[in-house]
């Protein structure tokens, strides 16, 4: 099995019911009082960002993942009410997976904890 990225995430709109390509997606760690830029990615027709981060890199600390949302609405020609989506987590045990899927409407959205 090849190894993958220890945190990787999934943007399906629900409106349109299906995957929301193309949003772009930038992880951080938090260091001192700010968030420092690990990654960026932009999400494949799957709407998913598998790449982030390399194999064995995690680090136990506070993470946040920004979808940048409106662009995507633009792009879907939509109105949205969030121009992007922060999701802070925390990561404990550097060794699992964190997948941390993005469902989203142009009014609305939600998140947890995946596999």
């Amino acid at each position: 099995m090849t190894a993958k990225s220890p945190i990787t995430t999934h943007v399906l709109d629900i409106a349109l019911g299906k995957p929301a390509a193309g949003v772009a997606v930038t992880l951080g760690r938090l260091e001192g009082a700010s968030f420092e830029k690990l990654a960026e990615g932009v999400t494949n027709e799957d709407g998913r960002v598998a790449d982030l981060l390399p194999p064995g890199s995690l680090v136990a600390g506070t993470y946040r993942i920004t979808f940048a949302l409106a662009p995507y609405f633009e792009a879907t020609q939509r109105k949205a009410f969030y121009p992007h989506v922060d999701i802070v987590f925390s990561v404990e045990v550097a060794a699992e997976h964190f997948h941390v899927p993005l469902l989203l409407s142009p009014f609305g959205y939600t998140t947890y904890r995946g596999s």
